[in-house]
């Protein structure tokens, strides 16, 4: 008996050796870190590595790389690193046109694929994959919450405006969605434009009575420039992308007072996100924007996940990530079905605080909400 005794405790101690011995998984980053839009890409891989160091977790490695924004170039990197990089895991992609030419071959090669961003409605309701998580959101949730802001705030007629591509797509329906009055007009405009005098021609000629507008990156600090000294007097209403902290620096003080929804800001009251804003500022000398908060939350995400399970035992990985068992500076953070946030939704508008615009949350728009895809995902 003392003999057995003493072989249960053998084996024990030998599966607490084993299951404290960490699994080295290795993370490719493919983002944009060059030519227009490079300030998301940016962010989102400052949020990312800023969790990395936090956390110093030697099991970790990440190898970084600049799709510039291209198709082709996010689909040979996404070929190299798993081909002869032999990562565990994909994340970093901004643009959704480039998600759609990365994200289904990757995840058809058994690769896990974390979201930082870009969430097509493709790939949340029929193209649902076991292997892809939005840690984002869903393309249309923050225009969703736009247009239920609209009707609240009384508007009856909305111009709408967004590039001619998924994400934009996903904009337009996603405010449609919500918006119960009448549209105008619904105008798409071309990928990384930056001129934008005929639309704005257009919605001076319109009868609505507010612009919806959804234009990342440059296009909407230059959308936003042009605007102001248009002299158009149309409120304009918008998601956090385009009224981001790097975009309003760019814009100034014509941002001033314009309503923009978010799942995310600085001024979310826990513990977890007071402390990354102060850290992330101390750390790169500016404020952190929305992107920078989802690359944050996605390496913590995964973290957790290594804290639980081997990357080499698939199904037990994945189902740590979906048990999303982290401190999201978001406050609560669950995936539904189709493995895409269920969120609050906020309405913040831009405010000047000394000498920097940011942006401060005057209500919720959403809350716990869910996408209009899950119920077509058959995972």
């Amino acid at each position: 008996m003392k003999g057995f005794k003493t072989t249960i405790a053998a084996a024990a101690a030998l599966l607490a050796a084993g299951a404290a011995q960490a699994e080295p998984v290795k993370v490719g980053m493919i983002t944009t870190l060059s030519g227009g839009g490079a300030g998301l890409g940016i962010d989102a891989r400052d949020g990312f590595m800023l969790a990395v160091k936090q956390a110093n977790n030697p099991d970790l490695e990440v190898v970084i790389e600049d799709d510039q924004r291209k198709p082709d170039v996010a689909v040979q990197l996404a070929d190299k690193m798993i081909q002869q990089e032999k990562v565990d895991v994909l994340t970093g992609i901004i643009w959704s046109n480039l998600a759609m030419a990365v994200v289904p071959s990757a995840v058809a090669q058994d690769k896990i694929y974390l979201s930082v961003n870009a969430a097509p409605s493709q790939l949340a309701g029929r193209g649902c994959n076991k292997n892809y998580f939005a840690v984002s959101y869903q393309n249309d949730n923050l225009h969703e919450a736009a247009g239920g802001y609209a009707s609240s705030a009384g508007y009856k007629k909305a111009f709408i405006l967004a590039p001619n591509y998924p994400a934009g797509k996903d904009s337009l329906t996603g405010f449609k969605r919500f918006f119960f009055g009448d549209i105008t007009d619904e105008v798409y405009t071309k990928l990384g434009q930056t001129d934008y005098a005929a639309e704005i021609a257009q919605i001076r000629a319109s009868d609505a009575d507010h612009v919806f507008f959804f234009l990342p990156g440059g296009m909407g600090i230059a959308f936003m420039k042009q605007y102001a000294q248009s002299g158009v007097d149309k409120p304009l209403i918008g998601p956090a992308f385009s009224m981001d902290q790097g975009i309003l620096g760019a814009v100034g003080d014509a941002a001033l007072g314009v309503k923009n929804t978010s799942n995310w800001s600085k001024d979310i009251d826990n513990p977890t996100n007071k402390a990354f804003v102060e850290s992330f500022q101390a750390e790169y000398d500016r404020l952190p924007s929305l992107y920078a908060s989802f690359g944050f939350d996605t390496a913590n995400l995964l973290l957790s996940a290594m804290d639980k399970a081997s990357i080499s035992d698939k199904d037990a990985f994945r189902a740590a990530i979906r048990a999303a068992d982290f401190d999201s500076v978001r406050g609560k953070f669950i995936f539904g079905p189709n493995q895409h946030p269920v969120q609050d939704l906020y309405v913040r508008e831009v405010v000047k605080e000394g000498d920097i615009l940011t942006n401060k949350i005057v209500g919720t728009a959403l809350t716990d909400h869910s996408d209009a895809y899950a119920s077509e995902c058959s995972m």
